[in-house]
């Protein structure tokens, strides 16, 4: 019997890593095809680099000097294999306008975004997850046409437009947070957490609906499912029944939906650090596009793609692991 168990688990184990596996090999053809474009992006822009960096009235001596130090007067196969090799060893290149490294400027501004995707994904689902399962316990009631509405509601407000309304209403009316700013974490960490709210709740409004809408209907029907009805003619109480036997089969297309929202929650992120004025990845993308800062904006552009790759192929294991069946049908 041991034996057999035994057996069973590295089956469902080779399975997992099987498709996970399979799953990876998908993203890297991704990867590779988000590589070029990313690359392609200096070149499908109009004008020539150099006469942005120089201006019009540069010398032909410069010019081919700025392009010998860029790389520019080499093949374009051979400036993309180059450049492909570099970045797998993370130089992204240097900025030709601060003379800062593209890695070097990320890493430093890394831990703003992460601190603010964080705390957004955790008030989200603060918000989602009570009021969610509330509301399709409750199917039909005040409190789900309540929360429904409010739903749609603020999914029809744009970022910047919440952003501006909460700092009007907390950081100038009733003084609570700071508006704008951002202090780190490890310096004091009270008043990061304070200066980090705004943004973070800011981000978190538009996040929590879609949680909320998702929950509340896959647990409706979920309730409505055969083994649930036999858990409650066991005898067992509701909140039991509701957490243990309904919940869990609830929550996997949460689950990648937060993995595919990754995208939408940095997007969301370079408006809100550009609103608050924090020192994050998305206001440098912002800063170099404003500065024309091309291989920056190169850089920022191919190392979001790739987190976000990267960030869906967790969610994919992480689905497996929760949803056996899923390896098990394509093993």
């Amino acid at each position: 019997m041991v034996e057999l168990t035994d057996t069973s688990t590295r089956s469902r184990m080779a399975q997992r890593v099987s498709y996970v596996g399979r799953r990876a090999g998908h993203l890297l053809a991704v990867l590779l095809l988000l590589s070029v474009g990313t690359f392609l992006m200096l070149e499908l822009l109009p004008g020539n680099l150099t006469d942005s960096l120089l201006g019009d009235n540069a010398r032909p001596q410069d010019i081919a000097l700025l392009e010998a130090q860029l790389g520019l007067d080499k093949p374009l196969p051979q400036r993309f294999g180059s450049w492909v090799l570099n970045a797998l060893q993370g130089d992204l290149g240097r900025s030709p306008l601060s003379g800062e490294a593209v890695t070097e400027a990320i890493a430093h501004r890394l831990p703003v975004s992460v601190q603010l995707m964080l705390f957004a994904q955790i008030l989200a689902l603060a918000m989602a997850l009570p009021l969610g399962i509330w509301a399709g316990y409750r199917e039909g009631g005040l409190v789900d046409r309540l929360v429904s509405s409010a739903s749609f509601g603020v999914l029809a407000v744009p970022h910047f437009v919440l952003g501006l309304l909460l700092i009007l209403v907390l950081a100038i009316w009733l003084r609570w947070f700071p508006a704008t700013g951002y202090v780190p974490f490890s310096e004091n960490p009270f008043e990061s957490i304070r200066s980090m709210t705004l943004p973070s709740l800011t981000l978190a409004l538009v996040e929590a609906p879609v949680y909320l809408r998702l929950l509340r209907s896959d647990l409706a029907t979920t309730l409505r499912e055969e083994f649930v009805t036999v858990a409650r003619a066991k005898g067992l109480p509701d909140r039991r029944s509701l957490l243990r036997h309904a919940l869990r089969p609830s929550m996997f297309s949460l689950i990648t939906v937060m993995g595919i929202n990754i995208g939408h929650l940095i997007g969301g992120a370079v408006i809100i650090e550009t609103v608050f004025a924090l020192p994050g990845v998305g206001r440098l993308l912002i800063e170099a596009i404003t500065r024309r800062d091309y291989l920056t904006l190169q850089g920022v552009v191919l190392f979001i793609g790739t987190t976000f790759v990267v960030v869906n192929l967790v969610v994919d294991a992480l689905y497996s692991v929760l949803d056996p069946r899923l390896s098990a049908r394509h093993g």
